[in-house]
C-alpha cells in the first residue's frame, strides 16, 4: 500500500493504455476483449462498482469467470450520464482504498458494455432476454422495490407499476423490464434468469420475488407462475462504505497518476454473504471472499440493524450541529456517546450471533470503521431517503422493543432528531437542502411537530399503528420538546451524561 503521489501526466484510463497505469496501480491481467457477458447490473453507481464488480474483477485476475462479464444497464434519464463517462473509459473504473495508514489504487475491468438508456428500455429488454445473461442483478436503493410503507406488500397501485401493466412491451421500471425479458425467454424455450438484489433490505431476495412476481401477476398470471417455480431471487447482505465521488475524489485519483471520470474511493472492508441459491449458475465468488450462507438472515439483521440504524443515528444529528462527515460525528464526544449507548443498549439486544462475530463486537467494529477520517462519507449522503432507512433500519428494532417491554429511550431520541432535522434548519440558522424523496411532506410536518410532536409519528406511511403506543408517543414527544427548546446536544447530554 502506498499513498498517492502528484504525477504531472496522468494516464487517461482506457483500454489501450492499461499497460501504461502508473507503478503500483494494478489493472486487468485478463484479456478484456474475450470477457463474454453473463450478468446485467442496473443501477451502476459507486457502491457495485466497488463491491460486486470488484468481486468479479478479483476472480477474472486469476484466470476464472470470464464468460461473467457485467453489462450494465440504467432504467432513468439521469442514469445516460454515469453511461457517457463509463463508455468514454472502456467501463473502467479506478478503485481507491481509503486506509488510515495509506491509500492504494486499482482498476477494475470486469463491466464490458452499458446499455442505451431508452424510454421502454428496449435495449435492457433485450439483453436480459439473451439466455447467456444468467443473473440479472440490482441496485436500485432501498425505496426503490414499490413496497407498501403500511403493509410491506407489494404497492401495485403506484402510478409507475400502473404504466408498466398497462404497457408491458413498454415498461418504465426495471421491474416491468425484467418481467418483459422474462416472458421472451419463457416463449422463446429458455429458462429464467436469477434476480439478484444488492440492495440494503432486510430479505432483499424475497423483497425482489414479491416485487417481480407480482407485477407479473397483475398482466400475465401464467408468467407469475412459471418465475416463482423456475426462478431464483437469493438474498444476500452487501457491506462496503463507499462515499459518493466529487472533486476531491477525481483530484485524488489525479494524483494517483490516472486520468478517471468517474473512480470510486472505498474503505479497506467488504463483506458479501449470498444465499445459495442460482437458477442458472453463478461466479465462484467465494474464491476471492464471499460467503455462502444458509444463515444470512441473521448476517443482515445484524448489518441492517447496527450499521445502516447506526448510520442514520450518526447523521441526522450530525446535519444539525453542522458536522459534515460520519467520521467527523465519531470524533464528537456527545455524538459518538450516543451512538454506543444507543447501539449497546437498546439494539444489540434485538440482534443474534453470526458466525465469528456477536452483535456487541460488530458494534465495535463498526464504530472503527465509521470513524476513519480517510473515508470522506458526508452526513448528507447518509442521511439521504431518511423515510425508507428509518422503516427499514430502526423502526423494526423499536417495535420489537415495545413489544418486549425493552428500553426505546434512545431510539424515541433518534427519530426526533430526525424529525428535528427534517425541518430543514440547522442549530446554526443554515439551512438543510432538500434530502428525500417525500423532502416536501417530511418538511411541513416536521415545521408543525415543533408545537404538536405527535404528528409526526401520526405519519401512517412511515409510522403505522407506532403512533398509538403512549410509551413511544411520551418519550419521542418529551426528546423533540427538548431539542427545540434547548438544543441537540443538550438533548444527547440528558440521554447519555458525562
Amino acid at each position: 500500500m502506498r499513498s498517492a503521489a502528484p504525477l504531472s501526466a496522468p494516464v487517461p484510463l482506457i483500454e489501450a493504455t492499461l499497460d501504461a497505469l502508473p507503478e503500483g496501480v494494478s489493472g486487468p491481467v485478463y484479456d478484456r476483449g474475450a470477457l463474454t457477458p453473463g450478468i446485467v447490473h442496473i443501477g451502476v453507481g459507486n457502491f457495485h462498482r466497488a463491491h460486486q464488480s470488484w468481486y468479479l474483477h478479483r476472480l477474472m485476475q486469476q484466470g476464472l469467470a470470464h464468460d461473467w462479464a457485467i453489462i450494465g444497464a440504467g432504467v432513468r434519464p439521469y442514469d445516460a450520464a454515469m453511461r457517457e463517462k463509463l463508455l468514454a473509459q472502456d467501463c473502467l473504473t479506478t478503485l481507491i482504498e481509503l486506509d488510515p495508514s495509506g491509500s492504494s489504487a486499482e482498476v477494475v475491468g470486469s463491466m464490458i458494455d452499458y446499455l442505451p438508456i431508452e424510454e421502454g428500455n428496449a435495449p435492457l429488454i433485450a439483453q436480459m432476454a439473451d439466455p447467456a445473461i444468467r443473473i440479472v442483478a440490482l441496485t436500485v436503493t432501498e425505496g426503490g422495490y414499490y413496497i407498501d410503507p403500511v403493509s410491506g406488500g407489494f404497492d401495485s397501485a403506484h402510478p409507475d407499476m400502473r404504466h408498466d401493466v398497462e404497457n408491458p412491451d413498454r415498461p418504465r421500471t426495471a421491474f416491468g423490464a425484467m418481467v418483459a425479458a422474462l416472458r421472451q425467454r419463457r416463449d422463446a424455450g429458455y429458462g429464467p434468469f436469477t434476480a439478484q438484489s444488492c440492495d440494503n433490505l432486510l430479505g432483499n431476495g424475497g423483497i425482489l420475488r414479491q416485487t417481480v412476481v407480482s407485477l407479473a401477476r397483475l398482466s400475465d398470471p401464467d408468467l407469475a407462475d412459471w418465475i416463482e417455480a423456475e426462478g431464483s431471487f437469493p438474498n444476500s447482505m452487501v457491506d462496503c462504505i463507499v462515499p459518493a465521488t466529487g472533486d476531491a475524489e477525481r483530484a485524488l485519483v489525479r494524483e494517483f497518476g490516472i486520468s478517471d471520470a468517474a473512480p470510486v474511493t472505498h474503505e479497506n472492508f467488504r463483506q458479501w454473504v449470498i444465499e445459495d441459491d442460482f437458477c442458472a449458475g453463478r461466479p465462484e465468488w467465494d474464491a476471492v471472499g464471499a460467503t455462502f450462507s444458509d444463515q444470512v438472515h441473521a448476517y443482515e439483521m445484524m448489518k441492517l440493524r447496527i450499521l445502516n440504524a447506526g448510520h442514520q443515528i450518526l447523521a441526522n444529528v450530525g446535519e444539525i450541529l453542522g458536522v459534515e462527515t460520519i467520521s467527523g460525528c465519531m470524533q464528537h464526544h456527545g455524538i459518538s456517546a450516543f451512538f454506543h449507548k444507543v447501539q449497546h443498549d437498546e439494539i444489540v439486544r434485538h440482534v443474534a450471533p453470526v458466525p465469528g462475530m456477536n452483535a456487541s463486537d460488530y458494534v465495535e467494529l463498526v464504530a472503527r470503521r465509521f470513524a476513519n477520517p480517510s473515508i470522506v462519507d458526508t452526513t448528507r449522503r447518509v442521511a439521504f431517503d431518511g423515510s425508507s432507512r428509518h422503516t427499514g433500519f430502526l423502526l423494526p428494532v423499536l417495535r420489537e422493543a415495545l413489544a418486549e417491554g425493552a428500553p426505546i429511550e434512545g431510539l424515541a431520541l433518534v427519530e426526533a432528531l430526525w424529525a428535528r432535522m427534517c425541518a430543514g434548519i440547522r442549530e446554526d440558522g443554515s439551512v438543510i437542502d432538500p434530502n428525500d424523496p417525500h423532502w416536501d411532506r417530511l418538511n411541513a410536518v416536521a415545521k408543525r411537530a415543533r408545537t404538536d410532536p405527535h404528528v409526526w409519528i401520526s405519519q401512517d406511511q412511515v409510522y403505522g399503528e407506532l403512533a398509538s403506543s403512549e410509551r413511544f408517543a411520551e418519550a419521542f414527544g418529551k426528546w423533540l420538546g427538548l431539542i427545540w427548546s434547548h438544543g441537540a446536544e443538550a438533548a444527547l447530554e440528558a440521554y447519555c451524561p458525562r
